[in-house]
């Protein structure tokens, strides 16, 4: 019976392409990939919970940052002026673009924050040890919310915009630029550290 149990135990279903495939019995010290797509299944080189915990606090604090300081500087003519990520969006709405406005603030502000939101909800209790409420359903979340967060795109798209009105003023990023782009870093690192099989594992 107990063999049995072993066997269900070390079934895993991949993250990305869904194939049930066993993993091997020694992985210690290394990463167990998909034999299909090559996704990693089991990584044990760190702590599963220090580290995303870590970085959720630190995207946490970038976002923070990025929605309280200037996003660009505008030199024309003698006159500064200064755009913040918000104040964007609230001008799409006053020109009447509420359906782009609202997919920027889903995307840039509502899915990014849900994600770090997720990620401190989800660690903060197991560092303590104890498992969160709705801990499946936190995790299927965070599966579901990572493709709407798409400040990278966001970021691209003030790049261009900048340098197009380079011509006609003077562009100084912001601090609530480097901050987004140190948030994008800090969030695609966080989605790379989330191995919800050793999860399972930890709160089983």
């Amino acid at each position: 019976m107990s063999d049995v149990t072993l066997h269900h135990h070390d079934l895993v279903a991949c993250h990305e392409c869904d194939l049930l495939q066993h993993l091997p019995s020694e992985r210690r010290g290394g990463r167990v990939r998909c034999r299909r797509c090559g996704c990693v299944l089991h990584h044990s080189g760190h702590d599963i919970v220090a580290v995303p915990l870590a970085l959720g606090i630190t995207a946490l604090i970038l976002f923070a940052l990025s929605n309280a300081f200037p996003l660009l500087e505008f030199a024309l003519q003698g006159q500064r002026d200064a755009t913040y990520l918000l104040a964007g969006i609230r001008e799409l709405y006053a020109q009447q673009m509420p359906i782009l406005a609202s997919v920027v603030l889903f995307t840039t502000v509502i899915a990014p924050l849900l994600h770090i939101a997720l990620l401190i909800y989800i660690y903060l209790p197991l560092s303590l040890g104890h498992r969160p409420p709705a801990f499946a359903a936190a995790m299927r979340a965070t599966r579901a919310i990572l493709p709407w967060s798409m400040l990278e795109i966001f970021l691209l798209g003030v790049l261009v915009a900048a340098v197009k009105l380079a011509e006609q003023a003077t562009i100084v990023p912001g601090p609530a630029a480097w901050a987004l782009g140190l948030l994008v870093v800090v969030l695609a690192a966080a989605a790379s550290q989330v191995h919800p099989h050793r999860l399972w594992d930890r709160v089983a």
